[in-house]
């Protein structure tokens, strides 16, 4: 079975709420394949991803990187550094996938949102 990592914008971040449900229609969520994205975590990629500011289920438990298998809150400050991560990890995957997620991200800078990630 393959495994995803999916990637969403959250329309009105609730401060104290505990985002532990599944729910990746409510945030229109598109999906990057897990084999590619853990071949780009063991990669540069993955190193710069230690130093991107998220949020780990809440806003109140400051995180780096995605949470493999949880939820992450990525954070509208983020998104500028995490879409130039992901342009550049493109440049050399000429990914649909990624292409979708650079949209995404896009999407979330332009309506200043938050983006959510659920891991595996």
């Amino acid at each position: 079975m393959a495994y995803i990592h999916e990637f969403g914008i959250v329309e009105c971040i609730e401060k104290n709420k505990e985002y532990v449900s599944y729910e990746p229609e409510k945030y229109h969520c598109i999906g990057v394949d897990g084999d590619l994205f853990d071949e780009l975590m063991s990669k540069d990629f993955g190193e710069k991803m230690n130093h991107l500011e998220t949020f780990a289920h809440n806003t109140n438990r400051p995180y780096k990187s995605l949470a493999y298998f949880g939820i992450t809150l990525i954070p509208p400050s983020s998104h500028k550094i995490f879409l130039n991560m992901v342009s550049e990890a493109n440049d050399r995957y000429k990914s649909e996938e990624l292409e979708e997620l650079m949209k995404k991200i896009a999407e979330a800078i332009k309506e200043d949102r938050w983006l959510i990630h659920y891991g595996v």
